[in-house]
């Protein structure tokens, strides 16, 4: 019978002999989630004889990290916006990135309609409708698998939320809504060929991939995205890294009051944001 810090040590040397990224990290957490325990309390029972037990999901754990599967997808959740989010192979892991979206649309948030597009684990969705209850949210994705996750996501944090199934804004036809809010795929296939394994190997390219060029999307969204906004209306799109001069020449023509590229942390484009002029009807 080994102590926990005797397996903690070996773990650490396995994660470090298969080459993965922060392997004391991984290791701690993930037999922190197996003991049930926060990852500071291991430190307090080094000493602790661990029974097989409580070894062997343990192992398991270890031995999906060692294969490159991201440590998000091994322990199943990730906070987002204080949210909990089930993730798994069907969906995008959310990126803390894209709390910086959610931000920059609670600061802005108007109207009632919001409609959350090529939705995934239905992270943005479900935490702006938990910030803000009083809005109609709808979560919309080209994948069922993903479509049906957000489902699960949606009540496990106590929100009603509608959901659509369809490719962009198909499955909307006929409405129009106060808030539009979408990440989109927009890897490059030149891009996706160059991805960390742990990303290629493991999320979906359907999510990943936005064409050759990996502008594709907004190409489609700028063609559509006017007739389904009401007048004042707004959109919030999430980019890649140096796209923002792309996009907003994209959406250079259109009912636009307002055009904006808003960065990341590290002072990069990451997020346009329109506005639809007040004046303008739905057409």
């Amino acid at each position: 019978m080994k102590t926990l810090g005797e397996i903690l040590k070996l773990s650490t040397s396995f994660l470090e002999e298969k080459k993965i990224d922060r392997p004391r990290f991984s290791a701690e957490i993930l037999l922190a989630h197996a003991l049930k325990m926060k990852r500071v309390e291991l430190y307090m029972q080094f000493d602790r004889p661990l029974i097989d037990s409580e070894v062997a999901p343990f192992r398991e754990f270890i031995r999906r990290r060692a294969s490159g599967e991201p440590i998000e997808y091994v322990l199943g959740t990730i906070d987002f916006y204080g949210c909990a989010i089930e993730v798994d192979s069907r969906v995008l892991i959310p990126r803390q990135e894209t709390e910086i979206l959610a931000d920059h649309i609670v600061k802005r948030l108007k109207g009632k309609a919001l409609w959350d597009v090529c939705t995934g684990s239905g992270c943005l969705g479900i935490s702006l409708k938990k910030t803000e209850p009083s809005l109609d949210v709808t979560l919309s994705d080209i994948s069922k698998e993903a479509l049906d996750l957000a489902r699960k996501n949606g009540a496990r944090n106590g929100v009603e939320l509608k959901y659509l199934l369809g490719d962009l804004l198909e499955p909307f036809k006929g409405l129009s809504a106060d808030i539009i809010v979408c990440n989109p795929p927009y890897i490059s296939q030149s891009e996706y060929l160059n991805l960390d394994p742990s990303v290629s190997r493991f999320e979906p390219k359907l999510a990943l991939v936005g064409g050759e060029r990996g502008t594709e999307v907004y190409e489609r969204l700028a063609a559509v995205l006017p007739g389904h906004l009401n007048p004042g209306g707004l959109v919030f799109l999430e980019i890649g890294a140096g796209q923002g001069v792309d996009v907003k020449k994209i959406f250079s023509e259109g009912p636009w009051a307002q055009k904006e590229l808003l960065a990341d942390w590290a002072g990069k484009d990451r997020f346009f944001f329109l506005e639809k002029q007040s004046n303008s009807r739905v057409s």
